[in-house]
């Protein structure tokens, strides 16, 4: 594989499972020195170990995005590492779905915070490193992903809160986007479907069922498609900014 991102560093959150580990994975094969930033230490030293052993740098950084100077913490000890930020991608988020009418809005606060605020805090630190990384070598651009779901195109009921969340990552990265693009830091909303991970069991019981009779996929997504959609973006010439990908299985209708 063509070392494309040589030279430069990237951060990805919610790292421990799923999209965030293949990410980090699929950015490191790329020739990205790589932190990764999580609540489950164990899980980060593992991928950590499993990236150098395959020929990567690693920085495993646990760390929960919701409190606002963890965040910070994290952008500043990659920064403290590497000497500098060119990728970060926001893809710490959790899936709990249920009806808005009886709602345990404990489950809403959650969503709240890791989705929207957490992805913000983490953004905010990240920007000014972004934004030094655009305008210097090796590759004079920078990018920011934020991974949302196609929960943040289409409103659907029995998910309105998680829908409100994924709205609001993309209305903030098209904000963002607007605001720094001219700077080339090129922002990218990911909108995956239906992808096997640890997502759905995050669940209370009765909503896995229901979710697993509404929602019959045979061939689903895996993490490491998502990362490969992810490396494309970030991969591509300075003068490429990929705005927005929204990528389902082919047999997901909606």
């Amino acid at each position: 594989m063509t070392k494309t991102l040589e030279s430069t560093v990237a951060l990805v959150t919610g790292a421990s499972s799923g999209i965030g580990e293949a990410t980090a994975r699929a950015l490191a094969a790329h020739g990205a020195r790589v932190a990764i930033v999580a609540r489950r230490g164990d899980r980060l030293e593992a991928l950590a170990a499993r990236i150098r052993a395959d020929g990567g740098e690693a920085l495993a950084l646990e760390a929960d995005v919701t409190d606002e100077a963890r965040a910070r913490d994290a952008v500043e000890k990659t920064v403290a590492k590497f000497g500098r930020l060119d990728t970060l991608v926001n893809n710490a988020g959790v899936m709990l779905l249920g009806p808005i009418v009886g709602a345990d809005v404990t489950e809403w606060q959650r969503m709240l915070d890791l989705n929207v605020a957490g992805l913000m805090y983490a953004a905010h630190a990240a920007l000014p490193h972004l934004l030094r990384a655009a305008s210097d070598a090796p590759r004079n651009v920078a990018d920011l992903i934020n991974v949302s779901s196609i929960a943040g195109r289409a409103a659907r009921a029995g998910a309105g809160a998680y829908n409100a969340s994924k709205f609001a990552v993309n209305a903030f990265s098209e904000s963002l986007r607007q605001e720094i693009t001219k700077k080339h830091v090129r922002v990218c909303v990911v909108e995956p479907g239906y992808v096997e991970s640890e997502l759905r069991g995050h669940n209370r019981p009765e909503i896995q069922e229901q979710m697993a009779k509404n929602l019959v996929i045979d061939d689903p997504l895996q993490p490491d498609d998502i990362a490969d959609a992810i490396a494309y973006v970030v991969t591509r010439a300075r003068h490429i900014a990929i705005n927005e990908i929204l990528i389902r299985p082919t047999e997901q209708e909606r």
